[in-house]
């Protein structure tokens, strides 16, 4: 998740990305979205074993930014919300 500016990111792991999405959205989300407005999916990953998830998110979560984006722009090269229609 990032913000309009994309000068924020949230990395997490959830078992329903689109509940979760509409979460942070709503503002319903974790203290550190809402804080920093963070409602863009700009990026997700599947992965059905949630100890796999888990170790992926803490991997990324030590990325420098630079990676992030990287990581990002792979697929989503203008950064958009992949979630805009979720709605």
């Amino acid at each position: 998740m990032s913000n309009k500016n994309l000068t924020t990111f949230y990395i997490g792991v959830t078992n329903d990305l689109e509940r979760r999405v509409k979460e942070h959205k709503n503002g319903d989300g974790a203290e550190f979205t809402s804080k920093y407005k963070l409602t863009y999916l700009v990026y997700f990953e599947i992965i059905s074993d949630i100890k796999k998830a888990i170790e992926r998110e803490k991997q990324l979560k030590n990325w420098h930014r630079e990676w992030k984006l990287d990581l990002i722009t792979e697929l989503n090269r203008e950064m958009l919300d992949l979630a805009i229609d979720w709605n």
